[in-house]
C-alpha cells in the first residue's frame, strides 16, 4: 500500500491565513449587512503601475506573433530581468552579484518554502519569534522539527529566537548552534529592522558555526531609515554564508501576477559542494520559469517610469502605516513597526489572547487583523495590522478602533 508523507500530519490546524479566511466568512455569513475592513492579509490593494501594464500588453502581442513568440523561459529566468535585477538591486548598492546567481521565481513565499530541499533533513533550523509562518510550516514538512509541544506551541527540535518589546524585536544570538538561520528584515510580522552592524553580526556568526542564513528581504522596498540595509550581501562576506529571498509582490503589487527571486552566490558551499549547482539542479528540474508577460512586467519595474511609480505606491502604503501607528499610539495601544515596513504590531489590550482580541475587533467593529499567536509563541498578546488596505478603509478602521 502507498505510504504519505506522515510529517504533514504534526501540523496543527490549518494554515494561519487560511483559519482566518474560514473565521471571516462564518461571520460575513452571519452578519451580510456589516461591512468589514480586511487589515489582516498582506495582499496590496493598488492596481499595477501603468509602466508595468504597459510592458504586459506589449508582451501579450509578442505572444501572438510567431516571430516574437516565447515558449519554455531559460531555467534561470530572462537575461533581460536578471541583468535589470543585478543592475538596480545589486551594483547601484555596490553589491557584485552576477546574473548567474539570480533564479527567478513566482514569488518568495515558494521559494522560501523549497529552498530546504536542497539541505539535509537532519539540518536544525533558528527562527525568530515571531516567524513568517512558511518557514517552520515547509521544515515541519520536510521531517525538521521534531514533534510539536501542543502546550507551549513549539516544535521540539526548533531554535525559537525570541523577538518581544525587551530586546526591540531584534532576535539575539541562539546558545544552541543552528544549521540553518531565517532571518527577516523588515520583519514579518513585527515590522522591525536591524542595522547594518547588527546584521554582520550575523554574517560573523554562521560563518563561524558553519551555518547558512536564509534571508527574507521582501519588504526592502519599504525602508526610511539610514544604515537599514537593503540586502544581506551589503555585510562583509556574506555571499559565503547567505541566500536572499526577493520578491515584486510588495515592492510593486505583483501579489496576483506572481514573480520573484532568489540569489545563491557561488561562494557558498557545503565542504566542496556549490549551493548555486544544486539550486539550479532543483530550479530547472521542478520549475518552469515565471512567465514571459510576467518577466517582461518585472523588468518594466526597474524602468525609470517604473521606479518613479512605484515609489509612489510604496508611499502610500506607508502614509497609510503612518496613519495607523499614530492612531494606535494615540487611542492608548502599544504600537510598534510601520516606519520601515508596512506592518504595524500592537500589543493586545486588557490582557487580551491574541485570538480574542481578533474575535473582539471583527464583531464589536468589523475589523480583520491578524493574532500574534499564528506567527508563533512570543506573539502570544500581539496584533498584526498591514497597512496595505485602501487610504479611506485604513482611516475608516482607525476610527473604529479609537471608538471601541
Amino acid at each position: 500500500m502507498f505510504q504519505i508523507n506522515e510529517n504533514y500530519l504534526k501540523l496543527p490546524g490549518s494554515y494561519l491565513f487560511s483559519t482566518i479566511g474560514k473565521k471571516v466568512s462564518a461571520f460575513t455569513a452571519a452578519n451580510p449587512d456589516k461591512k468589514i475592513i480586511r487589515l489582516g492579509i498582506g495582499d496590496v490593494t493598488l492596481p499595477l503601475a501603468p509602466a508595468v501594464i504597459e510592458a504586459m500588453h506589449k508582451a501579450v502581442d509578442e505572444m501572438g506573433n510567431a516571430d516574437t513568440f516565447h515558449g519554455y523561459a531559460p531555467d534561470l529566468g530572462y537575461e533581460f530581468l536578471r541583468t535589470a535585477i543585478v543592475e538596480n538591486d545589486y551594483k547601484a548598492r555596490g553589491v557584485d552579484i552576477s546574473i548567474d546567481e539570480i533564479f527567478v521565481s513566482d514569488g518568495a513565499k515558494s521559494d522560501s518554502g523549497n529552498i530546504g530541499e536542497i539541505f539535509g533533513d537532519n539540518n536544525r533550523i533558528a527562527v525568530c519569534d515571531p516567524v513568517y509562518p512558511v518557514y517552520v510550516d515547509s521544515n515541519v514538512m520536510a521531517g525538521r522539527t521534531g514533534e510539536y509541544i501542543a502546550d507551549k506551541e513549539r516544535w521540539s527540535n526548533v531554535i525559537y529566537m525570541p523577538c518581544t518589546a525587551d530586546n526591540n524585536f531584534s532576535p539575539e544570538l541562539p546558545k544552541e548552534t543552528p544549521d540553518m538561520i531565517y532571518l527577516c528584515f523588515p520583519n514579518n510580522p513585527t515590522g522591525s529592522t536591524i542595522t547594518k552592524a547588527e546584521l554582520q553580526k550575523w554574517v560573523d556568526y554562521a560563518i563561524k558555526v558553519g551555518a547558512v542564513i536564509i534571508y527574507d528581504a521582501a519588504y526592502e522596498a519599504y525602508i526610511s531609515e539610514e544604515d537599514v540595509p537593503h540586502s544581506i550581501y551589503e555585510c562583509k562576506d556574506a555571499k559565503s554564508c547567505a541566500i536572499e529571498l526577493r520578491s515584486f509582490s510588495k515592492n510593486a503589487g505583483f501579489t496576483g501576477t506572481r514573480l520573484g527571486f532568489t540569489v545563491v552566490p557561488k561562494e557558498l558551499k557545503c565542504g566542496d559542494v556549490s549551493l548555486n549547482a544544486l539550486w539550479a539542479r532543483r530550479h530547472g528540474t521542478k520549475f518552469n520559469g515565471a512567465p514571459y508577460i510576467i518577466q517582461r512586467a518585472g523588468e518594466a519595474v526597474y524602468s525609470e517610469a517604473g521606479k518613479a511609480q512605484t515609489k509612489e505606491q510604496i508611499a502610500y502604503y506607508m502614509n497609510n502605516a503612518k496613519i495607523i501607528r499614530e492612531g494606535l499610539l494615540g487611542a492608548g495601544f502599544e504600537a510598534f513597526g510601520g516606519v520601515n515596513a508596512p506592518y504595524i504590531w500592537l500589543k493586545t489590550p486588557d490582557k487580551m489572547t491574541s485570538w480574542e482580541f481578533f474575535d473582539y475587533l471583527l464583531e464589536k467593529v468589523n475589523i480583520v487583523g491578524t493574532p500574534g499567536s499564528g506567527f508563533g509563541p512570543s506573539g502570544e498578546g500581539y496584533f498584526r495590522l498591514t497597512a496595505f488596505g485602501s487610504y479611506e478603509n485604513t482611516l475608516a478602521a482607525i476610527e473604529r478602533i479609537k471608538n471601541i
